[in-house]
């Protein structure tokens, strides 16, 4: 049996497994709506990342084959950086419209319907002459642009209301939680990455499209569950909030729609892109930087201030992390030696080792943070970010140094090194990431609560654009088709030097000497 698909069949026949235990020994914990919304999220995420893991070895491979290899990869991180910039964009206005027009659920249900367009849209794109056609491909992009720009703040918002400001099952249920998005994210890596690298691209984006239907079944059919929560907000069920004159549900559908022509221009005017991230970027940070000082509440305003402090650190880590989908996806196809037991692992599949970390240590994570919250001795949140940042910088060390070191002469390094990375960049990431959602239902004043989780989505948005322009840092056009590894090796190995070692360990250090300010202006929210 062909060694990729047997890492297949087991991953699956592991998650069919690990999925019931996690429920059956968490169900007296947490509220049934967790399970609702980890499995919802569970495939949403087995969409957007199975079309993740194929996306920039996709466009290198077949829509810009004609192009110089070096060309070909600056324009992919380009493509790549606007688009997974544009997907934690949305969320700003995706988080506005559930608190004050659509409710939780209207949102999450539409969103999850553009998403679902979009993915199989990707996977008709393989039909006769359609191969190729880029207003097809940017429009299906940008339909999952701003299908998620509603779906993914709001799950995780909807998620905080079913606990207490600072119940101390919160940042484990978030841990648990965020396990389910990687549970689909791994699916996705191993299931979406085989089927595209080895059958046919198209497949692969049909599968993601396939997966995001049931996640949106499942939220549909059982969020009828969830009693008051979640609906419109009563001022809107009562005729007192309107929009353009109207109930907002007809001008929320039609401007959304009017958006996606403009998502994919975006996506292929790269200089404007940037401009327009940071122009939006300063007028949100500003705006909840006003409504923090002008707070009448002087602990709610300082407690909004740790959440835009946390912000910048945020986006240093996801700008570092985000080489996942871009830069260290080529890096392992060039550069890592993937014969195992006489089979070549397609590159896509490498991807999968970050989910499937998360999978097995979340739950670990989570009775963590529980044990030691018992024991007066949890970390706060500020110092959890410099964990995860700690973590990252040392995982990018590894990869540096298994380059410099230990590569052979056919410049490959090691699986070992990118499974290592992988493990410390995961720990990283549960370190910091759930817990910030966690932190952010904890600090964000009650009434913005999803406008906030938005805002908190535009740090990963500043993020990822920041990630598509580091990875263009390694695609050198001295360097094209035909170039001996050991060339590429050098490239890689100098920018995770500099950008992934030291600029990340440098915020971790900045952060860590901002922590005990950061611990006054929680006023207590651990």
């Amino acid at each position: 049996m062909n060694l990729t698909l047997w890492i297949l069949t087991v991953g699956w026949i592991f998650v069919l497994l690990w999925v019931p235990f996690i429920i059956y020994t968490n169900r007296k914990t947490h509220p049934k709506a967790l399970f609702v919304l980890f499995f919802a999220e569970m495939w949403e995420r087995f969409s957007y990342y199975g079309m993740r893991a194929l996306l920039v070895l996709y466009m290198t491979k077949v829509l810009f084959v004609d192009l110089a290899q070096s060309a070909a990869e600056i324009k992919s991180y380009a493509i790549y950086g606007s688009y997974t910039a544009m997907v934690y964009l949305l969320p700003v206005l995706g988080g506005l419209v559930a608190d004050k027009y659509l409710g939780f659920r209207r949102t999450i249900i539409w969103g999850g319907f553009l998403m679902v367009l979009g993915h199989f849209t990707l996977g008709i794109q393989g039909i006769g002459d359609l191969e190729g056609n880029m207003p097809l491909f940017f429009g299906a992009l940008a339909l999952i642009i701003v299908g998620n720009g509603f779906f993914k703040p709001n799950v995780s918002s909807f998620l905080g209301k079913f606990y207490e400001t600072d119940d101390p099952r919160k940042d484990g249920a978030f841990s648990i939680f965020y396990m389910g998005v990687n549970i689909g994210s791994f699916l996705s890596m191993l299931t979406c990455g085989y089927v595209g690298q080895n059958i046919n691209w198209h497949y692969g984006f049909g599968l993601a499209g396939i997966g995001m239907l049931i996640g949106l079944t499942v939220f549909w059919i059982f969020s009828r569950g969830f009693g008051e929560k979640g609906l419109q907000p009563k001022e809107v069920q009562e005729g007192k909030v309107k929009l353009f004159g109207i109930k907002p549900d007809l001008p929320v559908i039609v401007l959304s729609l009017a958006a996606i022509p403009i998502c994919a221009l975006m996506l292929n005017l790269n200089e404007v892109m940037s401009t327009i991230l940071l122009v939006i970027s300063l007028l949100i940070v500003g705006y909840l930087l006003y409504h923090a000082l002008t707070a009448k509440d002087k602990a709610t305003g300082q407690r909004l201030l740790v959440v835009i402090v946390l912000f910048f650190f945020h986006a240093v880590f996801w700008a570092l992390f985000e080489q996942a989908g871009g830069s260290i996806t080529l890096f392992t196809e060039k550069n890592v030696d993937r014969f195992i037991m006489g089979t070549e692992l397609p590159a896509s599949i490498f991807q999968s080792f970050n989910p499937l970390f998360i999978i097995l240590l979340a739950p670990l994570f989570s009775y963590m943070w529980l044990r030691l919250n018992k024991a007066g001795k949890e970390p706060s949140t500020p110092m959890k970010f410099v964990l995860g940042l700690a973590q990252l910088a040392l995982g990018f060390a590894i990869i540096v140094i298994g380059a410099k070191y230990f590569a052979n002469s056919e410049g490959l390094v090691s699986v070992a090194f990118i499974a290592f990375m992988y493990l410390f960049h995961t720990m990283g990431e549960l370190s910091l990431s759930p817990v910030g959602l966690s932190m952010v239902t904890k600090l964000s004043p009650g009434k913005v609560v999803g406008f906030v989780m938005g805002a908190w989505f535009l740090s990963m948005s500043i993020g990822n654009k920041m990630a598509g322009w580091i990875g263009t840092l390694t695609a050198s056009e001295s360097i094209d088709e035909g170039a001996h590894p050991m060339e590429t090796l050098g490239i890689y190995a100098n920018t995770y030097l500099i950008w992934g070692v030291s600029v990340v360990a440098g915020a971790a250090l900045i952060l860590f000497l901002l922590i005990p300010l950061l611990r006054k202006w929680m006023h207590g929210i651990h």
